[in-house]
């Protein structure tokens, strides 16, 4: 199906930008991703001009939210002040990202990961937790080899609740094991609604995360904005530190970026680590 999107929209950049870790780049220059059990491959036709893999229901219904398309990214950017020099170069950069929408369960396992690991080795990861314990997918293909490949959905919580011990320490987690065991244990035990928590406010969804044990500020920041769309809410984590430090004097900008602080966050965490 052929589509338009009129609108900031770099897959590379999205795929790089640390919010996701199942974005894969295919040998014919579309990119698939692997959401709620399904998955997608867009290849840039030219222009504005799109070939996704799904029906226009599924786009609709699915993958329009998953992208956050009924956001204007343009109008956002150009709205930013020019004399924060610093972050007109980020935006500018940073120019085609956008705020996925993604699982929050999946969110706060795979941040948890995260701490203390570079983007390769929190993908490996991520991908041996589905490949052991993840439903497998009907892969509707792209129309290349790449279609003989097997790909699995993110494991629900009552499957990383009944996970064997010995095989998820075989997925790199280390000191993380816990953590990720007490997550799973408290979305089972309806400690933690990850539905019902939607309609707290930002604060107190931030601080409702934090009680997962292993999850922090940054890390509850992360799953506010990439798994409840909270886009006022903005990570600070070593690259994002020494930003503040180096660009604004030690003094956290964000809070003056308002309800678009997280994607300001985006584009400086881009333009800092390219």
């Amino acid at each position: 199906m052929i589509i338009n999107i009129n609108d900031d929209f770099d897959q590379e950049k999205i795929r790089i930008s640390g919010q996701a870790f199942r974005i894969k780049l295919m040998d014919d220059g579309s990119y698939r991703y692997v959401h709620k059990g399904k998955v997608l491959y867009v290849r840039k036709i030219k222009g504005t001009e799109y070939d996704v893999s799904c029906c226009k229901k599924e786009w609709d219904t699915v993958w329009t939210g998953y992208f956050d398309l009924g956001r204007n990214y343009k109008k956002i950017r150009s709205g930013i002040n020019k004399e924060d020099t610093f972050l007109k170069e980020s935006a500018d950069a940073g120019k085609g990202i956008r705020i996925l929408r993604q699982d929050p369960f999946e969110m706060l396992i795979t941040f948890i990961i995260s701490q203390r690991k570079n983007i390769p080795a929190i993908m490996a990861s991520v991908e041996k937790i589905c490949r052991l314990f993840g439903d497998k997918i009907v892969n509707p293909g792209s129309g290349t080899a790449d279609d003989n490949e097997t790909l699995y959905a993110f494991p629900t919580p009552e499957q990383l609740f009944n996970a064997d011990e010995e095989l998820l320490k075989t997925c790199s987690l280390g000191y993380r094991l816990p953590y990720i065991q007490d997550a799973a244990t408290r979305v089972c035990d309806g400690r933690l609604n990850l539905d019902d928590i939607n309609s707290l406010s930002d604060e107190d969804l931030f601080e409702k995360l934090k009680e997962v044990h292993g999850v922090g500020d940054k890390v509850s920041n992360c799953i506010c904005l990439f798994g409840y769309g909270r886009v006022a809410m903005a990570p600070v984590d070593t690259w994002i530190k020494k930003v503040i430090d180096e660009e604004y004097g030690g003094i956290n900008p964000f809070p003056g970026y308002g309800k678009n602080a997280g994607i300001m966050q985006q584009y400086m965490f881009y333009h800092a680590r390219v």
